[in-house]
């Protein structure tokens, strides 16, 4: 958390970049180089490094290319700590699984990768997530209030006479937290209950999905999730910056996306 506020600080910016880097989405002049997804990355990176707190990497979109698609995952973490140590490598993987298990995915998103955080599912219990909870210099970032339509699913269903995202939420800012370093995934298409879950907390972090292509209002985001300090949100945004332009200029549009993303955000703060 120290690392997370210090960035803010340093880029004034509340803006993390979705590095979902579908390589049936990359510019043509890319897609015959040794390390397409790579090169992309790094020329999104270079351009948008000043005006963001994090870069989210979901692993899909690299696992989908097998051993190739591994091997530029790890190639763009290892730039962004190499020449942006400050910026943050939120690995965006969603693993959940028993106690045991979970160590593989520790020791792949924090020692091969040196991703600072990892997104989580809570289904299993805080017992099942203690290998990644009970790394305090590592993120964990439990999934509550998605932005996904059909979230309500299961998050919406009433448990006592509360949703099931409210106890979540509970469990890990009261129970799941005791080295401060866990987040909430809390989806801008849900302002209502990002207003509420923040009034649970002022001092957790939310990792904010929705904004962009999935349509959440970012003015209502922010009434309803900063916290006292003008704080507390990491805003991502993926396709609607880094697929904003197709041609050789990508880098330079998305450069220009993520600054207007950046100054909207800052004008509500």
């Amino acid at each position: 958390m120290e690392k997370v506020k210090k960035i803010i600080t340093k880029n004034n910016s509340l803006v993390c970049v979705g590095l979902d880097s579908d390589i049936k989405k990359l510019p043509a002049h890319l897609k015959d180089v040794e390390f397409p997804q790579f090169e992309f990355n790094k020329a999104i990176i270079d351009a948008t490094a000043d005006l963001v707190c994090a870069y989210k990497p979901n692993t899909a979109f690299y696992e989908a290319q097998g051993e190739q698609g591994i091997h530029e995952l790890k190639m763009t973490c290892n730039y962004i700590a190499e020449k942006y140590p400050d910026v943050l490598i939120i690995l965006d993987a969603k693993r959940a699984d028993i106690g045991n298990t979970n160590n593989g995915y520790v020791k792949f998103a924090f020692e091969y990768l040196n991703a600072d955080m990892i997104t989580l599912h809570p289904y299993l219990g805080q017992e099942a997530l203690a290998p990644f909870l009970d790394r305090a210099d590592k993120g964990s970032v439990i999934l509550c209030r998605t932005s996904n339509s059909g979230g309500h699913e299961f998050q919406d269903l009433e448990v006592g006479n509360k949703k099931m995202f409210e106890v979540v939420a509970e469990k890990v800012i009261d129970q799941w937290n005791l080295n401060e370093n866990c987040l909430l995934v809390v989806g801008a298409t849900y302002p209502e209950e990002m207003k509420l879950i923040r009034s649970k907390s002022d001092t957790m972090f939310f990792l904010v999905p929705g904004i962009g292509a999935q349509g959440g209002d970012l003015e209502k985001t922010l009434q309803a999730g900063l916290n006292s300090e003008k704080s507390g949100l990491i805003i991502s945004s993926s396709r609607g910056i880094i697929f904003a332009d197709n041609s050789e200029n990508f880098a330079t549009v998305a450069r220009e996306e993520t600054l207007k993303l950046k100054k909207e955000i800052n004008k509500y703060r």
